[in-house]
């Protein structure tokens, strides 16, 4: 029996030492709700769930982008709805202007009603959403889908011949001519507003991938991020468990040495 070295004690308290450190980085995870409390916890995943936020901020950005441009899309077909509702009305004076029966008094009061609806269309074609022109030849915007590659949408330019030949038309000079540019400019917004409604189509499903994809993204990150609160309970139960017989332990390991004393006696 040596009393300089008690190899018991010092078991005993690398043991505690041990147990003491298990215990503080489970009450630390479950407080904070993280299994990556420092970097020594996992590096590995660390590493792997900042690639995933990071990834996971830029889908969010990408679906409020696409969120953005559905916006404009539809801003876009409420304006065309307008335009599509004068150009009716003028087809309608352009036919009215034909009847032999008006005088030249009367189709004067065509024109002057067609030409207002010709310089609202004109004024439309001017418009913009938040300072981004709704109709010039470069107004089809690009997003970034699930795949990190652009989906582009078609422009809509009501600055295109087809509008302006009809608002420049006038009828008191030559009615059916400008009742045949009225029914152009009519074919060509309605292929317009089929572009505009693929736009808002493709945007949705580009949105819902986008969202699928956060989600799935998210998952991913806490599966290595997140703390299993009911298996990292059961650890820290037996952590103190552990601590308290480890100091028991301990403290019966101390006192060995003392029964020394009866040989010295």
């Amino acid at each position: 029996m040596v009393i300089n070295t008690n190899m018991a004690a010092i078991t005993s308290a690398t043991n505690l030492d041990n147990s003491t450190n298990e215990l503080n980085n489970s009450l630390a995870q479950l407080s904070s709700g993280s299994k990556i409390v420092n970097p020594s916890d996992d590096p590995a995943g660390l590493a792997e769930s900042i690639e995933l936020n990071a990834q996971i901020g830029q889908t969010q950005a990408d679906n409020s982008n696409v969120s953005n441009a559905v916006s404009f899309s539809q801003t876009q077909d409420g304006y065309l709805q307008q335009v599509g509702s004068a150009l009716d009305q003028m087809s309608t004076l352009a036919v009215e202007a034909q009847d032999p029966t008006k005088s030249s008094s009367e189709v004067s009061d065509y024109q002057s009603e067609f030409a207002a609806l010709g310089t609202f269309i004109t004024q439309t074609a001017g418009a913009q959403f938040n300072g981004v022109s709704l109709f010039g030849a470069s107004s089809g915007l690009s997003v970034t889908d699930g795949n990190a590659s652009p989906f582009s949408m078609t422009a809509v330019n009501l600055g295109a011949s087809a509008y302006t030949a009809a608002t420049a038309s006038d009828l008191t000079t030559d009615a059916a001519t400008a009742l045949s540019n009225v029914q152009t400019a009519i074919t060509k917004l309605a292929s317009d507003r089929a572009s505009v409604g693929a736009n808002e189509e493709g945007l949705t499903y580009t949105g819902q991938e986008l969202g699928v994809l956060s989600d799935n993204l998210t998952a991913a990150n806490s599966n290595i991020s997140d703390v299993d609160v009911a298996t990292e309970s059961t650890k820290y139960a037996e952590y103190q468990i552990l601590v308290q017989s480890g100091t028991s332990m301990l403290a019966q390991a101390n006192q060995s040495p003392q029964s020394v004393l009866k040989l010295l006696q």
